[in-house]
């Protein structure tokens, strides 16, 4: 007997009962980009394995022990995309978008990482993100942190997440900064741990982003980046925490949040939470100025984030933020029994379909009794049934049975059920029929 067949540890199947909460999410999403004349960029889950060790940095956890990576039958290194900054910037270069031009692009899809899958972390995981080129002064950093503070306003979050900011100043001042830190813990290598050893003379600021209790102190006392910053770097800070003051967001300075890319420069920032646990970060980004001439492009200011979907969606359910409209796939469910009335019902759905394009509306097949036709009706969750018999179909007319509200039982003729149903489309509240509006 053959093995059962199943999904791969840490990639989830993503059921029909939960994709309404999704299609919610991304409808809020694209809504959003469009309000800010954002356009989308879709990039391959493939792509050659230098472009992510040339942009991430081969010394990360991300290069080092997480990408999916193989060689093909022409014996070219090629990984599934860890993140979607960098296929971006490729996209960019090799399609020549960045020649004397500014782009205010978004993307949306799958990332792949062989890490311990967790809640809120995955193996194949969902990320949005935000990419913008070719634009260098303070305001269009505070632009992309209003614009995911304006997506926590829409989904009810805003109350629970909290804004982190740092500065990582100049590639040089950075440079500088990290033969400081260096020395720093090689007079306290004692109390540093395996991994930070192995990253001292690698990447020794990710060792500032440590979660062992027992370094907690020792990195506290380490010198501080923010102290070390270039007078450019000090003046752009400066001008964003005085533009996030204007627009009334709120943020906490972190001075050691470094993010895990090797391509971020000046501004960083992550959205975080106390809702989830350890898995708080549910948005991260920064500017990364180098990034394009470091993969072969002109050099090209730039700045943008990513958000974890499977995150977002996490959080809206652990504080119980989804609306009901979110959980409804149906407006109308058709049944009936008779002579001829199956193939009535069909004729029926395509009308309500031709008449209003946005009503969603499910044709009962498979014949069965009245009652247990009525059971599938109520379990669809639509707010109504529309039944037809040998008699309704005779006389020209439906029943219109209203399964959620009060409203009473009758009989009406098609026109009629048109109009109803036209005016309750219009009274519903705008998050609903999100299945056929995203």
């Amino acid at each position: 007997m053959s093995s059962k067949l199943q999904a791969i540890r840490g990639m989830n199947d993503l059921l029909p009962e939960r994709s309404p909460l999704w299609q919610y999410f991304e409808q809020h999403v694209r809504q959003l980009m469009a309000q800010y004349g954002y356009l989308e960029m879709r990039t391959p889950v493939l792509e050659q394995t230098a472009l992510f060790k040339r942009s991430i940095g081969e010394v990360t956890d991300i290069v080092e022990k997480e990408m999916y990576t193989f060689d093909d039958r022409n014996g070219d290194s090629l990984s599934l995309r860890p993140e979607g900054t960098a296929s971006v910037v490729r996209a960019a270069i090799e399609n020549g978008l960045l020649h004397n031009q500014t782009h205010r692009l978004w993307y949306a899809g799958p990332m792949f990482r062989h890490e311990r899958p967790q809640k809120g972390r995955y193996r194949q995981f969902h990320q949005v993100g935000v990419e913008v080129l070719g634009l260098e002064g303070p305001d269009i950093d505070v632009e992309v942190i209003a614009l995911s503070a304006r997506l926590w306003r829409a989904l009810g979050l805003i109350d629970h997440v909290q804004l982190e900011i740092n500065s990582l100043g100049s590639l040089e001042a950075r440079h500088a900064y990290r033969a400081r830190l260096v020395d720093y813990f090689n007079e306290h290598l004692d109390q540093l741990d395996e991994d930070s050893r192995r990253r001292l003379n690698s990447n020794p600021l990710r060792i500032l982003d440590s979660k062992n209790p027992d370094m907690q102190a020792m990195i506290e006392a380490a010198p501080k980046l923010i102290d070390h910053l270039d007078e450019a770097s000090v003046e752009h800070f400066d001008a964003i925490k005085q533009k996030l003051d204007t627009l009334g967001i709120q943020y906490v300075i972190n001075t050691r949040l470094v993010r895990g890319m090797d391509y971020y420069s000046r501004t960083v920032f992550e959205w975080t939470t106390t809702a989830l646990g350890s898995q708080g970060t549910v948005c991260a980004g920064g500017r990364y100025d180098g990034l394009v001439e470091q993969l072969g492009g002109k050099s090209t200011p730039a700045v943008g984030f990513a958000m974890g979907v499977e995150r977002l969606i996490l959080l809206l359910e652990t504080l119980e933020l989804v609306p009901k409209a979110a959980e409804d796939i149906l407006d109308v469910y058709l049944m009936g029994q008779g002579e001829g009335v199956d193939t009535q019902l069909l004729v029926l759905g395509e009308t309500l379909r031709s008449r209003l394009p946005m009503l969603r509306a499910q044709v009962h097949c498979g014949g069965g009794s009245f009652k247990s036709q009525l059971k599938k009706a109520d379990k669809s969750r639509a707010r109504f049934a529309v039944m037809l018999g040998e008699d309704e179909l005779a006389a020209g007319t439906v029943t219109l049975k209203d399964l959620r509200g009060e409203e009473p039982q009758r009989q009406v003729a098609v026109d009629a059920l048109v109009d109803r149903l036209a005016r309750w489309m219009d009274e519903r509240p705008a998050d609903s029929g999100l299945a056929t509006q995203a």
